[in-house]
């Protein structure tokens, strides 16, 4: 597999099995780079961590892209949620 091109939007477009195809690349070719994905995302050291000690196995990628998603959706959840309505005045909005 040739260096995956990973950012935010391209991860949130990615099925979960190429999504762990490439955290399992950048575990062993580029850990350095995972680790700034996972700041960006916003999927803590802390719980990767919980996580991984948890698991019942020894791969780390589907763990990390079962949090990865899950942070996804959550973000994407939290959007949604404080979305202003489009029609709303100037003034309804503060």
């Amino acid at each position: 597999m040739a260096e995956p091109i990973l950012d935010i939007a391209t991860i949130e477009q990615l099925n979960k099995a190429d999504l762990i195809k490439a955290i399992d690349w950048l575990i062993t070719k580029d850990f350095e780079k995972l680790v700034f994905i996972l700041y960006r995302i916003d999927v803590s050291e802390a719980k990767i961590k919980s996580l991984l000690d948890q698991a019942n196995t020894t791969d780390a990628a589907p763990v990390i892209a079962e949090a990865i998603l899950q942070r996804l959706a959550e973000k994407k959840a939290s959007r949604e949620k404080f979305k202003q309505d489009p029609s709303a005045s100037d003034e309804e909005k503060w």
